[in-house]
């Protein structure tokens, strides 16, 4: 059987010890299937890197990560180093050159944690965000620096491939998981040119290619409050760069915070590696002491190994991280615990073992 070949990049802040934990997990993985085989390169790239070499990756840093299978990467942002050069030089770069056009972020309701919905509610849908254009466009500029008219130009940058290659991503995960309906995030009434070329050919592909769903489109500022009056009634989300990064953050709130949310930035024709990160930044007022909570980057390891092909492996951390948070022993900080974070990363890692020993078959897969 091929390696699986995966560039580690822990990156700032929460993101090394956050990291360790899912290193761990894929250690743990080893021992459950003596067939796998998963080989980890860890690149130190990151602000410390940059401040000692004046770029956050060499400058073949893109085609070295090329020639993984995925990149498991935790997070970003240091005082020391501006966001647009931790942003602009490290993971947009990826993100645009390995044309990982899906965003892909699962908001679900985990056993445990209280909503901050007054009423619970059963939460458990998919956004599928625009990645690689839209209003995240390096598109624009500045004039008349520092005068009483200066002004500011950022272009968002839509395309018809750019538009139709997601909603056909997002309709194919739709049809596999039997879902019925897709619902899209729009602002068409006043931004007519991208949003009504959003509108136009997101109901192209959705009603001409794909039948048997259906199409609800709403306006962002109505949509972001639906999330909150009724987040049960959504199946799959497909929104724009901007808006999706919006929705997505709401997502994760309404189910208890960003230490619980994964992501996966995806080029589903596989041409090029994906990534696959936490949704949390690198939250520099808690690094070093010990308490983030690790389920967003084990999390986004499971939606690395189901990407991968090794949806067996990706249920077996799901279901443990279920059933941790079930039994509620072991909770961080930002979900009502006093747990640290390798207690949290301990607790999953035993209970993966023990789902395994009490009856899950071993052979070519852990099924």
């Amino acid at each position: 059987m091929k390696p699986l070949k995966i560039a580690v990049i822990p990156g700032d802040g929460i993101g090394i010890e956050v990291m360790d934990e899912a290193l761990k997990v894929i250690e743990v993985l080893k021992t459950l299937d003596p067939n796998l085989q998963i080989e980890n390169t860890v690149f130190p790239w990151n602000s410390e890197y940059y401040l000692t070499h004046g770029e956050m990756m060499p400058k073949d840093g893109l085609t070295t990560l090329q020639q993984y299978d995925a990149i498991l990467f935790g997070a970003i942002g240091d005082k020391r180093v501006p966001d647009e050069v931790t942003i602009w030089e490290l993971i947009m770069p990826i993100r645009k050159q390995f044309q990982q056009y899906v965003n892909f972020r699962p908001v679900k309701s985990l056993p445990g944690i209280a909503s901050p919905l007054s009423r619970r509610k059963n939460i458990d849908f998919v956004i599928y965000r625009e990645n690689a254009e839209g209003e995240y466009s390096n598109s624009g500029g500045r004039m008349f620096n520092g005068e009483q008219r200066e002004l500011a130009v950022q272009n968002t940058v839509m395309t018809r491939t750019g538009i139709e290659s997601l909603v056909r991503a997002a309709c194919e995960y739709a049809v596999e998981h039997s879902k019925t309906k897709i619902t899209s995030a729009t602002k068409s009434n006043v931004i007519f040119h991208s949003m009504k070329l959003w509108d136009e050919h997101t109901s192209a592909i959705v009603n001409n290619e794909y039948p048997q769903l259906s199409l609800e489109s709403y306006y962002i500022d109505a949509l972001v409050a639906y999330f909150v009056e009724r987040p049960e009634s959504f199946e799959v989300v497909v929104a724009s760069n901007l808006f999706g990064d919006i929705l997505s953050d709401l997502g994760s709130a309404l189910v208890g915070g960003l230490g619980l949310s994964p992501s996966a930035n995806i080029n589903p024709e596989g041409q090029y590696p994906s990534m696959f990160e936490p949704v949390h930044g690198s939250a520099p007022d808690i690094a070093g002491k010990g308490i983030a909570n690790p389920i967003a980057q084990i999390w986004s390891l499971a939606l690395m190994l189901d990407h991968l092909g090794r949806k067996d492996l990706a249920k077996i951390i799901v279901d443990s991280i279920v059933l941790v948070l079930q039994k509620g022993d072991v909770k961080t900080a930002d979900i009502g615990g006093t747990s640290s974070t390798k207690q949290m990363g301990e607790a999953i890692c035993e209970q993966m073992k023990k789902l395994v020993s009490n009856g899950m078959e071993r052979s070519h897969e852990i099924v």
